[in-house]
């Protein structure tokens, strides 16, 4: 069986002039990065964004595997197939997880993006002009103090870290600036995975480069000795900041193996950011095709509901249909079986991990959005096994599909199009925000953990509370809320698989985000920073005689 790499490898890919031929941009709007990648000219591909909006989602992760980007990837070239002018809009991948554990985000087999291995690596560079951006906020602050302090920033206020797009546990809480004097204050701090910054969430969020300017000039660094907050605009950062992100804002143009075209931009990961693409690339998608499918990272109860809350509720896009992405494999695992044993058909085991996907389609059901079950084939289901999601999807009023995608490509998804399109196209939609802008803060985080976790009740300390508070008291009481837990289950104990209920959701810390326009609230043990596995995929990685990129999936 060939790995993912290799059948990329083999793939004949079309030039990228013509992949934009083929959406009707002109040469002059293209900004070919090599033969077969390129950055867009936004403004003269953003004309009215009359596409229908397709959402690819999915039940929590578990080690057996979903496939959410490759369901993608499969879904564009299949309704390309049907005769359905369709873009995908999918985020960029993070160094940290293809050299830790979970891998890249370019789909699978023969449902991928291309060229792979450049989409997993630096690409066009994008995220290392995030870091420098963000750094270079981290770095004014320290000068600005150095040099006399005039805004009187209270150094134990400070609440902007640096970032690094790797995972590196050993960083997550640093003592910075030792050494003497001339190296400036000593003060404690850290980093964050580059995914996580602001200023990622900004650049995804952001409808143009006014907007990212101004986005950023509203980032709050930390606090004066009386309280008062202190903005990148402050320290004179946002002009230098939009500089270095001038080009990264452009979104980038490949194709997936079929030739069809495919829109990356942005990649905040789900369980500790918002999880979504850019909105400058979902719209200049929706204003090329007829439809968009583009996803949201992990576990619907994650990238679902900050699409719709968040991303949709900034932006005014409207969603026309949901995908659930579901395995056979990783329902035996909700049902209680192990990884070793997933092989063996075992119907009762998917009917009882099944309560997993049923969640989730009660909760795409709460924002107003018609949704249908792919799922995913791996060699090893059975008719049975597929049969019992089949049965259980319809009882709770949704299809569920069998795709062949990751085997043969759009041919092996195109029974799921026809019903993705006729969803689509019906305007059933009612989409809706789960809460009002009105609410509390917390009020918003208990509803998203009572709604959608099915949880009792948020808790937090009487500190975080007051936090909240302040910030109301400021004027960002409107802001949504970002919710950063474990993506692994419901609730915040990744080993309670399946669908809890009752539990509690500890909200450890929040966050403003006054930038991006939300608040975050880190729940749980979750951390902003990941660790790198024992095994590391990176063990594995290397380039051979022939210059060739192996162990790369």
């Amino acid at each position: 069986m060939k790995t993912d790499i290799e059948i990329s490898s083999a793939a004949s890919l079309r030039p990228i002039h013509e992949i934009a031929a083929k959406l009707g941009i002109k040469a002059d709007d293209v900004e070919p990065y090599g033969r077969y990648k390129a950055k867009l000219n936004t403004p003269a591909t953003g004309q009215a964004a009359d596409g229908k909006l397709i959402l690819v989602t999915a039940i929590n992760p578990t080690p057996a595997g979903e496939g959410k980007t490759t369901t993608s990837v499969g879904l564009a070239d299949a309704l390309n197939r049907i005769g359905r002018k369709t873009v995908l809009a999918l985020r960029e991948p993070s160094l940290g997880p293809c050299f830790g554990t979970k891998g890249g985000a370019t789909g699978g087999g023969y449902a991928q993006v291309a060229p792979m291995a450049d989409i997993n690596l630096h690409f066009t560079g994008d995220f290392h002009a995030i870091t420098a951006a963000h750094n270079l906020l981290a770095a004014m602050i320290d000068n600005h103090i150095h040099w006399g302090n005039a805004l009187n920033i209270d150094v134990r206020r400070i609440v902007w870290r640096r970032v690094m797009d790797v995972n590196d546990r050993a960083l997550r809480n640093i003592v910075q600036s030792i050494g003497g004097v001339a190296n400036g204050f000593p003060r404690e701090s850290g980093f964050d995975i580059t995914v996580a910054s602001e200023v990622m969430a900004i650049f995804c969020l952001a409808t143009d480069i006014a907007d990212l300017e101004q986005r950023l000039a509203r980032i709050v660094i930390g606090y004066t000795r009386d309280r008062q907050p202190v903005t990148a605009r402050d320290l004179k950062a946002d002009g230098a900041m939009t500089v270095l992100l001038a080009e990264a804002i452009k979104p980038n143009l490949v194709q997936t193996l079929e030739g069809n075209p495919a829109i990356l931009h942005g990649g905040p990961f789900a369980n500790i950011a918002h999880g979504c693409n850019s909105v400058i690339a979902t719209k200049t998608a929706l204003s090329l095709g007829d439809y968009v499918v583009t996803e949201a990272g992990f576990g619907a109860d994650l990238g679902a509901e900050k699409f719709f809350d968040i991303k949709c509720r900034q932006s005014g896009l409207d969603p026309s249909a949901v995908v659930i992405v579901a395995t056979v494999r990783a329902l035996k695992m909700n049902g209680g079986v192990s990884k070793g044993s997933l092989a063996a058909e075992d119907v009762e085991a998917v009917q009882r991990g099944s309560v997993n996907l049923v969640r989730h389609i009660e909760n795409i059901r709460q924002f107003g959005v018609p949704s249908v079950v792919a799922i995913n084939h791996f060699t090893t289901d059975t008719d049975a096994e597929i049969e019992a999601i089949k049965a259980v999807a319809v009882q709770h009023g949704c299809k569920a599909i069998i795709c062949h995608h990751w085997a043969v490509g759009g041919k092996g998804a195109e029974e799921l199009a026809y019903e993705v399109a006729a969803l689509a196209d019906s305007n059933a939609a009612q989409f809706a925000p789960i809460y009002d802008d009105h609410e509390t803060l917390f009020d918003k985080m208990n509803i998203i953990a009572t709604r959608i976790y099915r949880a009792s009740a948020a808790v937090a300390e009487p500190s975080v509370l007051r936090q909240l508070a302040d910030w109301e008291k400021a004027g960002y009481g409107y802001l949504p809320v970002c919710m950063a837990k474990t993506q692994y289950s419901f609730s915040t104990d990744p080993t309670a698989l399946g669908a809890p209920t009752g539990h509690i959701v500890p909200v450890r810390e929040v966050r403003l985000s006054a930038g991006a326009g939300f608040v975050v609230a880190v729940c749980g043990e979750i951390m902003t920073m990941p660790g790198l596995p024992k095994a590391p995929a990176a063990e594995w990685i290397g380039i051979d005689a022939d210059g060739a990129i192996t162990g790369l999936f």
